[in-house]
């Protein structure tokens, strides 16, 4: 009898844990999402389906979207190790924020602007490295 009540709690133990993390993985794919990414995957979809053919651009399209939801979790795990459930937390309520849904509209267009400032950057450095060879 004692065994099994040990048996009973353990495996109690385990489903709330398995619960948390579900709900603590569902916050954080829900700050992924409100962060601006979607637009960012939507984009990215959109582009590569440049190069398919008009005949074949549903089921591409269809295909690649179905890909986000691995994609998701595969980030939602990534950002879990980083952040506590509390983070998160506090990090969807920002976002939902007038001033976090307008870092979210403009995310995008700024790691894009950045990525050119950076790559711009580098040329110059590496102009300068030159000149000390």
């Amino acid at each position: 009898m004692k065994n099994l009540l040990l048996v009973f709690v353990l495996v109690f133990t385990i489903s709330i844990n398995a619960q948390e993390d579900a709900a603590f993985k569902s916050e954080t794919i829900e700050f992924i999402k409100i962060t601006g990414a979607t637009k960012a995957f939507d984009d990215a979809i959109d582009q590569i389906g440049n190069m398919v053919s008009q005949d074949n651009k549903e089921a591409y399209k269809k295909e690649a979207v179905a890909t986000l939801d691995e994609l998701y979790n595969d980030m939602a795990t990534l950002y879990m190790e980083e952040f506590t459930r509390e983070e998160i937390k506090a990090l969807v309520a920002f976002y939902k924020t007038d001033l976090g849904k307008k870092l979210a509209g403009k995310q995008v267009t700024l790691a894009q602007k950045g990525m050119m400032m950076g790559q711009s950057w580098g040329m110059k450095v590496q102009g300068i490295a030159q000149k000390y060879n």
